[in-house]
């Protein structure tokens, strides 16, 4: 679909562009402008007034091979580093575009059917879901249609524009928490009543941030046909309840601490009669489309020849079975999250040939090659091992999370890509080998805001700073024990805020201990409750040391960065 169709899309880009002209002619009001650019996906950066970051809706993480090349023409053409950046919400961002080529990359973005629209500001963000949906094995029936009912119902809509904050949905039909429902305003499980009707178990008033806080169930089953008036009924509460008057208080979740988890749930049964009552004929007509099916016939596979290196550890961590036989989904690792406009264009042209063109993002900052046939493996991996994106080790300890950090964001303290990058070298080939390691998860934020769902790991970093002998150190705070169920979430203990450099020692010293002292078969989790968060702070100490400046200037440079660190956050823009 060609967004530019839709007279919406086109309008709101030419009013951009008027209003780009009036602010550069010194008449437009800058906060004005702020919040027209924000509602439209455009995020400030970093040290910059005239660039800005762009971020893309991928709705329930599905994208084309169109869409891909799409994206990589974007980025060669509009951002300095041509890459693109994967997010923790299904969604893609390009950094340091120029203030004056956004109307023409909205535009260049919309004739491939991608939209900007409601990427940011106090609406409801891009809806994500499981990216297995409809190809797992224990899921009750495909969540996808649902995903994208639900997106396009909720795009634009009225309700949805002038938030209190920012509003989160999520949907998951696996037994396996992919989509993390518990940490999302509105999480959606599927489920069957007895009668096998299908359904959702929703979740409401979740969040992460500086204060997480884990979902509260709203009702065991909600039918499917009562999930868009159920969403709606919790937008009208949170829009007429919500805080409008201290930001950091204004999300949803704050709205079920206030209230209670009872006192909620009633308002919005409530309100959902209403809604019901005086649904509109787009409400009514908002039903899900059809479940993706498998590829067409491929064309015959070419000759396999020589299988480059590394084939059999790949399809050991990087191949899932489907449900369908015979067909496997591939994870195409992105190491950091970040993917060059070249290897974008090679994932499109291998999903062209080889598996329908069926290509989903993950909020593991990674991208899925669905409906691959079985026989196919070998040719993928050569094309993807020629495209420097056959890495081993998806959705395992090696395969980091991390969001943009200070090299782009206002609010960020460190740089959160170069602490991934030191510990690279530790979890791909030190550690690796370990198999009661393989399932952990790692993830950092350069901040306390989580956007890295360090809240959720087993371990887990968030940036900080300390001040040695008048100078300003980077540090990190370590957690540990984090993660979700689809009944919950359990957010990782604070035990350490240790210097930049000594993290990836630290990190050694907590999986050593854990491979030394577990029980037979005994988890990271259930292992952290055994011997308790706080046991860990002896082992730790030695790492929060930070030596004199003449003996180690290289402590005070933040990893990633270059001369001396200094902490420089300015206003976050997350919901102005």
């Amino acid at each position: 679909m060609n967004l530019l169709e839709d007279p919406a899309q086109a309008a709101e880009i030419a009013h951009l562009e008027r209003m780009i002209a009036r602010l550069e002619a010194g008449l437009e009001d800058p906060l004005d402008f702020q919040r027209y650019r924000l509602e439209n996906g455009i995020y400030g950066i970093r040290g910059a007034s005239d660039r800005h970051m762009v971020r893309v809706k991928l709705p329930f993480g599905r994208v084309t091979p169109e869409q891909l090349e799409a994206l990589a023409e974007a980025a060669d053409r509009f951002t300095p580093h041509r890459k693109a950046h994967l997010t923790t919400r299904q969604a893609v961002q390009l950094h340091h575009v120029q203030r004056r080529d956004l109307p023409e990359l909205l535009r260049h973005l919309a004739r491939a059917g991608l939209t900007t629209r409601e990427a940011c500001g106090n609406t409801v963000r891009n809806v994500t879901a499981c990216p297995y949906a409809g190809i797992a094995p224990d899921e009750p029936f495909d969540v996808t249609p649902y995903a994208e009912a639900t997106f396009r119902y909720f795009l634009r809509h009225p309700v949805a524009q002038n938030l209190p904050r920012k509003f989160k949905i999520a949907f998951e039909g696996c037994r396996t928490d992919h989509a993390r429902v518990a940490i999302h305003d509105i999480g959606a499980v599927a489920v069957r009543d007895a009668e096998g009707r299908p359904g959702f178990r929703i979740h409401v008033g979740g969040g992460l941030g500086a204060a997480p806080r884990a979902a509260v169930l709203l009702e065991p089953f909600t039918p499917a046909e009562d999930l868009i008036p159920t969403i709606e009924a919790v937008l009208r509460v949170f829009d007429r309840h919500g805080n409008r008057k201290v930001r950091t208080q204004a999300r949803l979740k704050f709205l079920v601490k206030q209230w209670g988890a009872d006192a909620l749930r009633e308002a919005v049964l409530a309100e959902r009669r209403v809604v019901k009552a005086t649904r509109s004929g787009r409400a009514l007509t908002a039903q899900p489309t059809l479940e993706e099916e498998g590829p067409p016939e491929l064309e015959p596979l070419p000759a396999v020849g020589a299988v480059p290196p590394g084939f059999a550890e790949w399809a050991a961590t990087n191949v899932v079975p489907q449900r369908q036989a015979g067909w496997a989904t591939v994870i195409v690792r992105c190491p950091l999250g970040d993917v060059t406009s070249d290897q974008l264009r090679a994932l499109a042209r291998i999903a062209r040939r080889y598996n329908g063109g069926r290509v989903r993002s993950a909020i593991t900052q990674n991208l899925l090659l669905r409906w691959v046939p079985e026989a196919a493996l070998p040719q993928v991996y050569a094309a993807l091992h020629a495209a420097g994106l056959a890495a081993a080790g998806g959705h395992t300890l090696a395969d980091v999370t991390r969001c943009p950090g200070a090299d782009t964001c206002n609010l960020a303290i460190t740089r959160s890509r170069g602490l991934a990058q030191a510990l690279q070298g530790l979890l791909e080939t030190e550690l690796r080998a370990h198999p009661a390691l393989k399932d952990l998860t790692l993830k950092i934020s350069g901040c306390p805001n989580s956007c890295g769902q360090h809240h959720i790991a087993d371990i887990g970093f968030y940036g900080a700073a300390r001040t040695v002998d008048g100078r300003e150190v980077p540090h990190y705070v370590l957690l540990l024990g984090g993660g979700t169920t689809l009944e919950g979430a359990r957010f990782g203990k604070p035990v350490a805020r240790i210097p930049a450099r000594r993290v990836p020692e630290a990190v050694r010293a907590v999986l050593e201990r854990y491979l030394a002292e577990r029980q037979e078969g005994e988890g990271f989790t259930a292992f952290v409750d055994r011997v308790g968060p706080a046991s860990f702070k002896p082992l730790l100490e030695p790492f929060t040391q930070v030596p004199p400046y003449a003996e180690a200037p290289e402590f005070y440079t933040d990893l990633g960065g270059e001369g001396a660190f200094r902490v420089q956050v300015g206003e976050g823009e997350c919901g102005v």
